[in-house]
């Protein structure tokens, strides 16, 4: 956000003082002329009277904008719960869609149910998905896919627009390893093909192998949580995962989810750079 100064500064208004002209003697030669007497010096004028200040200008209203370049990064997105926060939470707020060339429309739902290889997503139709966003930097779930921040990088707003595509299919256990396309997925599956959706896996991994894989510890807008038994996504303050733990809904296979109060038992990791 940009800001500007406003004020107004006051102006004085100042009297001009008019001097009579004096007789100049001539400086040739150092002497008078000759013959002639020397002209009388006129009298002084009087001195003008000062005007008078004018008023003062009135406070600024504006605040002094941070330098460029110290503007504080965003905070790492959480991977639990907050405080007091619902796991059942509905987003209420402005929803628009990315069309072509980049832009953002508002999003109008669809108002269909769709049926996805087993599994249903409510309001959105089956190809064609909508590349949802919301302003800030934190995804929302929107009739069943997920809306990308606005403020995240273009490879998240990918890794979310990619795991809508198999949002509704049931879990198959190796689902999504021989081929990152499948009827359905398993758990290290389902994470596999979001990355890949940014092009930041070449082939799917399980979840034993997502332990070593990227960076330790949190990331800043994308966090993997895996032991030999089971990985799930947290990004942008969203859960992409098979497991119902900790769901209202109870549905099983690759769904959108809340956070989980807490994340015992796996290791956390991230892609580089996110």
């Amino acid at each position: 956000m940009r800001l500007r100064y406003v004020g107004s500064v006051g102006s004085a208004l100042l009297a001009i003082a008019t001097f009579a002209p004096t007789a100049l003697a001539d400086s040739s030669g150092g002497g008078t002329d000759a013959g002639g007497a020397t002209a009388p010096v006129g009298a002084t004028g009087p001195t003008g009277a000062t005007g008078a200040t004018g008023p003062s200008g009135g406070p600024g209203t504006a605040t002094i904008p941070a330098p460029p370049g110290t503007q504080s990064a965003p905070a790492k997105a959480p991977i639990v719960l907050g405080k007091n926060q619902a796991a059942d939470a509905v987003y209420r707020g402005p929803v628009f869609v990315q069309v072509a060339g980049g832009a953002l429309e508002p999003y109008v739902p669809h108002t269909v149910v769709a049926s996805v290889s087993g599994g249903t997503v409510a309001g959105v139709p089956t190809s064609g998905l909508p590349r949802l966003v919301v302003p800030g930097d934190r995804a929302e779930i929107i009739n069943g896919i997920a809306a990308a921040p606005e403020a995240a990088p273009p490879a998240v707003k990918r890794i979310i627009w990619a795991a809508n595509k198999i949002i509704g299919r049931p879990y198959v256990f190796g689902g999504g390893h021989r081929s990152f396309l499948s009827n359905g997925y398993d758990c290290s599956g389902t994470v596999s093909f979001a990355l890949h959706g940014a092009r930041l896996l070449k082939s799917p991994l399980d979840s034993s192998e997502f332990m070593d894989w990227g960076n330790g510890g949190q990331g800043q807008w994308v966090t993997i949580l895996t032991n030999p038994a089971h990985a799930y996504l947290d990004i942008a303050g969203l859960r992409l995962d098979t497991s119902a733990a900790d769901d209202p809904s109870n549905q099983q296979g690759p769904r959108w989810r809340p956070l989980r109060p807490a994340n015992g038992g796996y290791r956390i990791r991230h892609p580089f750079g996110l």
